[in-house]
């Protein structure tokens, strides 16, 4: 069969790593509207790291018919909007003295295992969190055993850290799809060349075609 010039594209609707920069999008503009101050500069700079991841996965995977080079760069700027924005949650909790979330907290887990969809979602996760008391944990085993990490914190863990930590949970998320997805393309890129090199088999397969085409056949 004939090598299409134009690969099969866009349909990064069902992209995993589409669906999450988007929840993380509305999760960051309803944290930015309610913890940060609109009139700062952080406010608007979080808000559009977290538009860019959206729209560059998009335009990556739109633009990706004729231009695999196209989609692996703007896939990679969506990458490194979204590691801006994380960046940004970090110093939102460092700066006011709250927990960021160790690797091991069971927290983090939880709120993967809870398949969030919207931000309605997410929102209703911390609120779930936040009425459970320290740490979200829950059980007086689990309270001793995490004892000494919680000393210095809160008995209550405040709205702003539960939802940054959330957000930070989801970010982790989507940068290794994002990860896995710069990879593969990367691989095809590699394997198969861009629309240039395409083109030139497509052009020599069609010259292929016609010449057997033209050439009479012979008869014995």
């Amino acid at each position: 069969m004939t090598e299409p010039l134009i690969t099969k594209h866009g349909g990064y609707r069902h992209l995993k790593s589409f669906q999450l920069a988007q929840l993380i999008y509305d999760v960051t503009v309803r944290f930015c509207n309610r913890y940060v101050d609109k009139r700062s500069r952080t406010h608007d700079q979080m808000v559009q790291a977290a538009r860019s991841g959206v729209q560059n996965i998009a335009e990556g995977s739109q633009a990706s018919g004729t231009s695999k080079k196209t989609e692996l760069k703007l896939t990679n700027v969506a990458r490194a909007s979204l590691e801006e924005l994380r960046l940004d949650y970090e110093d939102f909790l460092r700066q006011r003295g709250l927990q960021i979330w160790e690797r091991e907290d069971p927290r983090r887990q939880n709120l993967i295992d809870r398949r969030c969809a919207t931000a309605d979602d997410v929102a209703r996760w911390v609120l779930d969190q936040h009425d459970r008391g320290i740490g979200g944990r829950g059980g007086q085993n689990s309270r001793q055993k995490n004892e000494s990490t919680t000393s210095t914190l809160s008995a209550q863990p405040t709205f702003p850290e539960l939802a940054a930590n959330a957000a930070l949970v989801l970010l982790k998320v989507a940068c290794s799809l994002l990860d896995r997805q710069i990879a593969a393309q990367a691989a095809v890129f590699e394997k198969e060349g861009g629309f240039t090199e395409r083109l030139y088999r497509v052009r020599s397969q069609s010259r292929s075609n016609q010449s057997t085409k033209s050439t009479p056949s012979t008869k014995e």
